[in-house]
């Protein structure tokens, strides 16, 4: 049962962004955009601490006000950067940090709901006897090539409907749920035998330029984010 074993989430927030400067502390829908998965995850009922760790001083100062379930770990200088493997750093929070279960996301996934992250949690712990992991993805179907015109999921000789074409699915970095078990095998939240868990489209959107904040913004005020 979920209720009996402790959950850890883990949220890193840099201070610095590349493609879109100042990108966890712009204004979206009506506050900072870091702020809506922490809000996300003190609604979410599964969730015991949020840990997020960060170099930004501005976090250090807001962060614990956002909600009681709040732990800040100031990243340490040798995990700062933009060339420093993320494998690196869950392993060191993971060190900082003791829980039965951790799920990871993403201040940059500002759409993901509390009841995702909890059916998330829910299918992890209902699924531990086959899968020592769990991991968010888009399903497609529609037909895909591989960098050389080589059909990946379709034989274009024979043109089915594409609701008939085997699902294709991609890796879209919304959450990964986890045991420090399953990441310490192979230093990684996707462990060996992970499961998949496709999210609904509207809160798979991860911003990672201006278009997608901007678009992301759109469908949050239309859903109701603002405030």
């Amino acid at each position: 049962m979920i209720h009996s074993r402790k959950v850890v989430a883990l949220v890193p927030i840099k201070d610095h962004s590349a493609r879109v400067p100042g990108k966890n502390f712009r204004e979206f829908c009506g506050k900072p955009l870091y702020q809506h998965i922490v809000q996300t995850l003190d609604r979410t009922y599964a969730v015991d601490e949020i840990v997020i760790d960060t170099d930004s001083d501005r976090v250090i100062r807001e962060a614990p006000a956002l909600s009681p379930k709040v732990r800040v770990i100031e990243r340490p200088a040798e995990l700062r950067g933009d060339a420093v493997s993320t494998n690196r750093l869950f392993a060191y929070d993971l060190a900082q940090t003791q829980a039965d279960i951790y799920v990871q996301t993403h201040a940059t996934n500002p759409l993901l709901r509390s009841e995702t992250l909890a059916k998330a949690l829910r299918l992890f712990v209902d699924s531990e006897d086959k899968h020592d992991s769990v991991f968010s993805v888009n399903r497609f179907q529609s037909r895909f090539y591989t960098h050389d015109g080589k059909p990946v999921n379709h034989d274009p000789e024979v043109l089915i409907p594409t609701q008939d074409l085997q699902p294709v699915y991609e890796e879209n970095s919304c959450l990964y749920v986890f045991t420090k078990e399953s990441f310490a095998r192979k230093q990684r939240r996707i462990g060996l035998t992970p499961l998949m868990f496709p999210t609904p489209q509207i809160e798979s959107i991860d911003i990672d330029d201006e278009f997608t904040f901007r678009l992301a913004e759109l469908l949050g005020l239309y859903a109701g984010r603002e405030g």
